[in-house]
């Protein structure tokens, strides 16, 4: 980690910038998919375990945003996409992030052992040592794999939440961790094909730094196949069902024919649109998580009923 010297001593932070080293859009995302994994579990929680367990899962997450935002201080400074954060704009110091990520991650992991189970609090706690230092402070800057090994700390809620509500690990949610798991790559390669500058500029080895851009595109194909066959098998288990399975399909058929058509183009096609199928395939992965948690959610409230699931 580099100094980053040109922060204004002079500016008092406000609430609004320790909550944006918290990476609020990376947490709605951990908070909804840790509570899915909550909800589809076998085990029911009173609400109040419930709430206390996701708020702790989302704390934890938010401590590893800050520890990383504290390493990462001198790419987010050089990157386009992060130059306005907290550190590199000058709105705190490397020093409150630290800090802070470190305070919350012992508070988020010690309050989830008591509110729920200390078996998820173990997993929360290597969750955010996995994130900081495994991907932020080695593998990010060291392997063109970053993102392919790093990506399993985002993938780690659904699995911490249905620990949190059953004490033990199961094909569910070892399934659930393995979709975001594989999800994750081609997500961020789709990002790196046209952001590529911002990845050189600060010398992170990202695929497209280190293999160019027609490997990218032929590993995004590969990944969105692994994910297509992960994401319909996890129809086939107790937290599957019918909705799950249409979802899946019709989700994963997108996803395929989005995948062939960035392995086809070649870099002028690309360039000369500005990298449209790139930029479609990105957002809408976005949606794809999103829709895959909310139908397995949907199964899991609809499963009393006798309307979910496979009964």
């Amino acid at each position: 980690m580099a100094d980053v010297s040109h922060h204004n001593s002079d500016y008092d932070p406000v609430f609004g910038d320790y909550v944006a080293l918290l990476k609020p859009r990376v947490m709605s995302l951990v908070v909804f998919t840790a509570f899915v994994g909550l909800m589809a579990a076998p085990v029911s929680l009173h609400p109040v375990e419930s709430f206390c367990a996701i708020l702790f899962i989302a704390i934890g997450a938010g401590a590893s945003g800050s520890l990383n935002m504290w390493w990462d201080a001198d790419i987010d400074a050089i990157m386009r996409r992060t130059k306005t954060r907290p550190i590199p704009s000058g709105r705190t110091t490397p020093d409150a992030a630290l800090g802070l990520g470190v305070a919350l991650s012992g508070l988020s992991v010690l309050m989830l052992g008591l509110a729920a189970n200390w078996h998820a609090a173990g997993w929360l706690a290597f969750t955010i040592f996995f994130y900081a230092v495994v991907y932020t402070m080695w593998l990010k800057r060291a392997t063109p794999q970053n993102i392919v090994i790093g990506g399993a700390a985002g993938a780690f809620p659904p699995l911490i939440g249905w620990v949190a509500a059953t004490g033990s690990v199961s094909i569910e949610a070892v399934l659930m961790f393995a979709l975001i798991f594989m999800w994750t790559p081609p997500h961020f390669w789709a990002l790196a094909l046209f952001m590529r500058s911002d990845y050189d500029d600060a010398k992170v080895p990202m695929l497209t730094v280190t293999h160019g851009r027609p490997s990218t595109r032929r590993h995004i194909l590969v990944y969105a196949m692994l994910q297509a066959a992960l994401a319909v098998g996890l129809a086939f288990t107790s937290v599957g069902g019918l909705i799950y399975l249409a979802v899946a399909l019709v989700c994963n058929v997108i996803v395929l024919k989005d995948a062939l058509r960035i392995w086809r183009r070649d870099e002028v096609d690309a360039e000369a649109d500005n990298f449209k199928a790139e930029r479609a395939f990105f957002r809408f992965s976005l949606l794809y998580l999103f829709v895959h948690f909310l139908a397995i959610l949907a199964e899991a409230l609809l499963a009393p009923y006798g309307l979910g699931g496979w009964s």
